[in-house]
């Protein structure tokens, strides 16, 4: 049998950005920070310590992630980092669509990524906020999300980002890679259904073809205009970002790109599977129909003779007759066989 349509394989072995390594006494807001070294390394930093961070040292950079549904995260936001209300609105908000603007020298990012918490439908996707300038990114969410969780990995093992920058466009990228099982899925499971589709129930099929289409556009909702906020992002990109940053981007723009076509081929593959079945059921009834008529225009003469004779009426022919009821059984077999060759001529079977 196929995959079901809840394709999430290995969602309950990912790991979340639970507040594990958050200092006793923080804020609620605060589910991780780290201070980039400019190297590839990062060291905790309190959260008391955040509204007035400074760099330490050359090429030092403040990471804080965030649960923006925590009333302390818009405080900060404001009080912290002195953001404009309009700002801290559209970091806060769960109006979540993807979008890419500038605002003096800070970038904000809200982009989508696919569910990847156990139980949960790959299509709901969530989103993480992003603000940041050339010293401080500020990452934001309501639902866990794994992508900032492996940038965290990456930094500890003395191998992730080194600058603003760089954290931003990693950032970008977890979230736009973890798309792809996803949408392989989706294509893996179209191919079972085109390969076992003849032997199993269509209406199960259908079914399954609709969920599957009803998926394909519930990613496009939210992966059509991160690819537009990321080409924007491509237009007008803030200073302290590099020319190998602005490369990352576009090759993530890129892979958003592909995935979106692998979408549409997999929604026009579904297309062409769904019409195939109704098409198939269609010829069916057909086949059904016009056996059934066949079979009522053999009768229709044989009814119409032996109504006829059956009538209880004086003046019968053969009546009387020993031998009458063969020679109507006669007729009607001759009658018969007249209509069977009339119909082969006609090519109607």
């Amino acid at each position: 049998m196929p995959t079901p349509i809840d394709v999430s394989p290995g969602l309950t072995a990912q790991a979340h950005d639970d507040p594990t390594d958050a200092d006793p006494g923080a804020s609620g807001a605060l589910l991780f920070a780290r201070v980039l070294d400019g190297k590839g390394g990062g060291r905790p930093i309190a959260w008391a310590d955040a509204p007035g961070w400074t760099p330490g040292a050359k090429g030092e950079v403040l990471w804080l992630h965030l649960d923006r549904t925590n009333p302390d995260t818009a405080a900060f936001l404001r009080g912290g980092l002195g953001l404009p209300e309009v700002t801290v609105e559209a970091l806060t908000s769960n109006e979540t669509r993807p979008r890419v603007y500038l605002e003096g020298g800070g970038l904000v990012t809200i982009l989508r990524g696919v569910n990847m918490n156990p139980g949960a439908q790959p299509e709901d996707m969530i989103a993480m906020q992003i603000w940041a300038d050339a010293g401080r990114v500020v990452s934001l969410r309501r639902r866990r999300l794994q992508s900032p969780r492996d940038v965290l990995g990456m930094l500890d093992a003395g191998r992730g980002p080194a600058t603003s920058g760089d954290l931003v466009t990693e950032l970008i990228e977890q979230m736009v890679a973890k798309m792809s099982p996803t949408i392989v899925d989706i294509n893996e499971l179209i191919d079972d259904l085109e390969d076992m589709e003849s032997g199993r129930d269509s209406r199960a099929t259908l079914a399954e073809i609709a969920k599957i289409r009803r998926y394909c556009l519930a990613l496009k909702r939210y992966m059509t205009p991160q690819h537009d906020a990321l080409l924007q992002l491509l237009k007008t990109p803030p200073a302290w970002m590099t020319d190998a940053n602005r490369r990352d981007v576009h090759e993530t723009v890129e892979k958003l790109r592909r995935y979106l076509d692998d979408l549409d081929v997999s929604k026009e593959s579904a297309l062409v599977l769904q019409d195939d079945l109704n098409n198939r059921a269609a010829d069916q009834t057909n086949r059904t129909m016009y056996m059934l008529s066949l079979v009522a225009a053999i009768f229709l003469p044989l009814g119409f003779l032996t109504g006829l004779l059956g009538v209880n009426v004086g003046g019968i022919p053969g009546a009387n007759a020993s031998d009458g009821f063969w020679v109507t059984v006669a007729l009607l077999a001759a009658v018969f066989v007249a209509q069977l060759l009339i119909f082969r001529k006609l090519k109607w079977f």
